[in-house]
């Protein structure tokens, strides 16, 4: 019998020397995870008999937040610690505050393409950056804090933050690229469910996934707020260019080429700082307040003037012929001469959901409005030929704002006729410097695409890089940056994303391209726009999940159904849900995210 002080002194003996238990350990991130049922369970007031667990459920206790390797749109590869039992969206928008990208919801994640090896090819391991001990950040000079923290993780902010040099062609010559539109469509068949966690749809712990902007509608970008998302987008874009996955024309890919030269260039002695809030709030009430005044003095609400015209036919040539046309809210109509224009025209075309695209050369003083104007039987091809790049800018710019509804007297009319009038610009040549086209440092196939690598030998393609770069070279960083996406976008095959259907009653497939204000249908064989929906003529559409059909319903009983061939209808389904939701969006709006709404649109039966 011990007394009772030997038997304390004995007691704190061994607790002192018994190992360490699993309560000692933090078990907060941990949830079950239900295998059989591919289901967390995170509602720890219910019982495992609510959850409807019986005795032969294999339940694994987990964290809920693991190592992850993102690859970014500047292709660096993160190792981050996210979230697994969230939806992916949700999981990217912590993801994006981590990273200090603001409007998360543009971007998604997606499986990499599984490329197949040849014998030659060495594994060469790619560099990671390890940042799994990030946490919610705060700034500080800019940047999330623990960036700050030592000067690895400060490298990795500026690797985001500032554009990278221009890749080897080696580098471009390596990397997975798509030669036609059926590759571009099973790239859209690997974009994971965004209202699904990634334990569910199979991403295991240090899995590599790809971080992309999936919805083609950037709103809201301020330039101090926004270096790292501004610099991802770019760096999307270019990659985009490079790899072909976007059509653009010689000059226009002379501008593309002088562009990043510059940026290349800037890059090494300036950066992009974000500033105060106070500073923020100030540039957003001037952009507000020019946006207004512009609304308060736009142009006239008519254009008129004489231009050739066509409407080609299979097997035949152009033949133009002048007449008088005139532009009215929505509508073109044309006349034989100006003295009838005060009679009923020759035709009417409403360009209200019309496709719009250039057919540009500067050097040849060509420019050509084509346009694809929806009919009954289909998409009419029609040819406007302006006499010179003044006239041509305005009925650009009208024909596109047409397109998507809007009149010339609305508000972003000066604008966008001030962006293709710079555009324009960019594409002329300038006399010759001798010292500028003797420079040896610019790598002229690491700035084309392999088309033109092939096309042309490094001393053709210099001074026509350099004769483009003179009418950048005295641009900032930003601006430059700003102005690459303004081209990109303007580009005809901007923003669309690819999949092979099989529309009801047909027997063949054919491609469903989905863009931000409207559905394409083309026609696979020959690359042929057939049919354009706009989204703001779209009464419902609804997936019938059991046989996988989407149905969409237009104004005018027009009735559409098909069922997706190279991606699951749930795709689909979430693009056209995604850019409603983007529509809704506004500069009044905060940056709080309407994650229910967005669920809504996207989500389907798994939402409800």
């Amino acid at each position: 019998i011990l007394s009772s002080v030997e038997y304390q002194k004995q007691t704190n003996k061994q607790q002192i020397n018994k190992p360490k238990r699993l309560y000692n350990q933090d078990w907060s991130d941990h949830a079950l995870w239900w295998e059989q049922k591919q289901q967390w369970l995170l509602k720890p007031s219910w019982t495992l008999d609510k959850c409807g667990i019986h005795a032969d459920a294999r339940l694994c206790l987990t964290p809920q937040h693991k190592p992850l390797q993102l690859v970014m749109p500047s292709s660096i590869v993160l190792r981050m610690r996210v979230c697994f039992s969230s939806p992916v969206f949700r999981t990217i928008m912590g993801i994006c505050k981590l990273l200090n990208i603001r409007r998360p919801e543009e971007l998604s994640l997606l499986w990499p393409v599984e490329e197949k090896k040849k014998k030659k090819d060495k594994d060469v391991g790619e560099e990671v950056y390890d940042i799994t001990s990030g946490t919610i950040p705060k700034l500080a000079n800019g940047m999330p804090a623990f960036f700050a923290e030592t000067p690895e993780t400060e490298v990795v902010y500026k690797i985001l933050a500032v554009s990278q040099p221009a890749p080897a062609p080696e580098t471009i010559a390596k990397l997975y690229r798509t030669t036609n539109i059926m590759e571009k469509a099973h790239i859209n068949s690997r974009w994971l469910d965004s209202s699904r966690s990634l334990l569910q749809q199979g991403v295991k712990e240090n899995d590599k996934l790809i971080l992309r902007f999936k919805y083609y509608t950037f709103h809201d970008i301020i330039p101090q707020a926004d270096v790292v998302r501004l610099t991802q987008l770019y760096e999307q874009s270019r990659w985009a260019i490079l790899l072909e996955e976007i059509e653009c024309t010689e000059e226009e890919m002379m501008v593309f080429a002088a562009l990043q030269y510059h940026i290349g260039k800037v890059s090494l002695t300036e950066q992009s700082v974000a500033s105060c809030p106070a500073m923020e709030d100030l540039d957003s009430a001037l952009q507000c307040l020019e946006v207004k005044m512009e609304g308060e003095s736009s142009a006239d609400d008519m254009l008129v003037s004489f231009m050739t015209y066509t409407q080609p036919k299979r097997l035949t040539l152009k033949g133009y012929k002048q007449y008088w046309f005139t532009f009215k809210d929505t509508t073109i109509s044309y006349y034989k001469s100006k003295e009838e224009s005060s009679k009923e025209p020759i035709q009417q075309m409403n360009l209200k959901g019309c496709e719009v695209a250039p057919d540009v050369s500067v050097a040849g003083q060509k420019f050509c409005i084509r346009l694809l104007i929806p009919g009954p039987e289909g998409m009419n091809e029609v040819y406007l030929r302006c006499e010179h790049e003044q006239q041509y800018s305005r009925w650009m710019a009208a024909c596109r704002l047409a397109s998507k509804g809007k009149t010339l007297a609305d508000s972003s009319f000066s604008s966008e006729v001030q962006s293709i009038q710079s555009f324009l610009a960019m594409q002329k040549t300038t006399p010759r410097n001798n010292t500028a086209q003797t420079d040896e440092s610019i790598n002229t196939h690491s700035l084309v695409s392999p088309r033109y690598q092939k096309k042309y030998k490094p001393k053709q393609l210099t001074p026509r890089i350099l004769e483009a770069y003179q009418n950048v070279a005295q641009l900032s960083l930003t601006d430059a940056i700003q102005k690459f996406l303004q081209i990109w976008q303007a580009l005809p095959d901007f923003g669309l994303s690819y999949i092979v259907v099989r529309f009801k009653g047909c027997r063949k497939d054919e491609v469903l391209g989905i863009a931000n204000n409207r559905l394409i249908r083309i026609d696979l064989s020959v690359g042929d726009v057939v049919k354009t929906w706009r989204y703001n003529t779209m009464r419902q559409w609804n997936v019938n999940w059991d046989i996988k059909q989407v149905a969409i319903e237009f104004d005018g009983n027009v009735n559409i159904a098909f069922s997706c061939v190279t991606a699951n209808c749930k795709i689909v389904h979430e693009y056209i849900g995604g850019y409603i939701f983007m529509s809704t969006r506004c500069r009044e709006q905060s940056d709080t995210l309407n994650e229910e709404l967005f669920h809504k649109l996207t989500g389907g039966h798994e939402a409800l």
